[in-house]
């Protein structure tokens, strides 16, 4: 008998639902941590137990949508060599429990996020989830309009994360995420592009070459590092003579990526990208330590 016949069909199942949820891409819930410095700096207060709340809450929402849009993508799934082993693809968990456990899974995000004290994460859950099905339901076979939409689930955690520190995300916040999740989604696309068939999986591909992301790519990346730059110079909060702490570390972790997406194709996964990449993870723990230091760290403990 082999392991898999002598695995109970319970801890099979388990399994099978677990991977379903896609528990690895939760690290993208990195963001919502992203305007934690800046707002602890403006003197929000922040509640360790309320933070912790909407950060699970947001899991479980992206792990709904996961599994109803590998419901959707079902049959284009089995024909791709990558993908055919999704446990809905392969067979392993039917539509009809895949779509149970994304409403459970949903309506716990939701009461999670009730539970966290900041009615503002349950409009922000509500417009992550609504862009996704839109994004599933066909939008993401529209060239360009497929990246921008995205990018915004990615600055939805960051706006997240000021909701559930209660600060109103600046201006200056928003550009400066927004330019880096459109370069996350740009370089998904191109690392995308580079598979053979890959325009079979993701019709939208058909509507890029390489040339235009990798110049695409470029000009975000510019417009990501002269954002950040003018909001080191232009906000009140960072400790004078500390304003440029952290740009350093941005500029490296941008240059770095557009390397691993363009020289070496890397970017079809960003998390894969990223745990695999030292060189981002360092420049990620050099951002926060930098942005402690230059907003007065040891102040914000007190």
């Amino acid at each position: 008998m082999s392991s898999v016949e002598a695995r109970p069909l319970s801890s099979t199942l388990a399994h099978d639902l677990l991977r379903l949820a896609r528990p690895k891409d939760w690290i993208k819930s990195v963001f919502i941590l992203m305007p934690l410095p800046f707002a602890l700096a403006s003197g929000a207060q922040l509640d360790a137990a309320s933070l912790a709340l909407g950060i699970a809450a947001m899991c479980l929402v992206c792990s709904a949508i996961y599994a109803v849009n590998d419901v959707l993508d079902a049959e284009r799934d089995r024909q791709s060599a990558r993908k055919r082993s999704r446990p809905v693809a392969a067979g392993r968990v039917s539509k009809q429990a895949a779509l149970g456990a994304a409403a459970a899974w949903l309506a716990a995000g939701f009461a999670l996020g009730a539970l966290s004290g900041h009615a503002g994460a349950l409009a922000v859950f509500s417009t992550y989830t609504a862009l996704n099905l839109l994004y599933s339901f066909g939008l993401k076979h529209v060239p360009l309009l497929d990246a921008f939409i995205l990018s915004s689930f990615y600055v939805l955690r960051v706006v997240l994360g000021c909701v559930l520190v209660d600060v109103v995300p600046s201006n200056w916040l928003l550009l400066c995420s927004s330019a880096l999740a459109l370069l996350i989604a740009l370089g998904k696309r191109r690392g995308e592009l580079m598979r053979e068939a890959a325009a079979l999986e993701r019709p939208a591909l058909q509507g890029y070459n390489r040339v235009y992301l990798d110049q695409a790519m470029g000009i975000i990346g510019g417009v990501t590092l002269f954002s950040y730059a003018l909001y080191s110079l232009e906000t009140p909060l960072l400790v004078p003579g500390r304003q440029f702490a952290s740009l350093p570390f941005v500029a490296f972790g941008v240059l770095e990526y557009l390397r691993l997406a363009q020289v070496r194709g890397e970017g079809e996964s960003p998390v894969d990208l990223l745990l695999r990449s030292p060189g981002l993870i360092v420049a990620g723990i050099g951002w926060v330590v930098a942005s402690l230091w230059s907003v007065g760290g040891a102040t914000l403990l007190r």
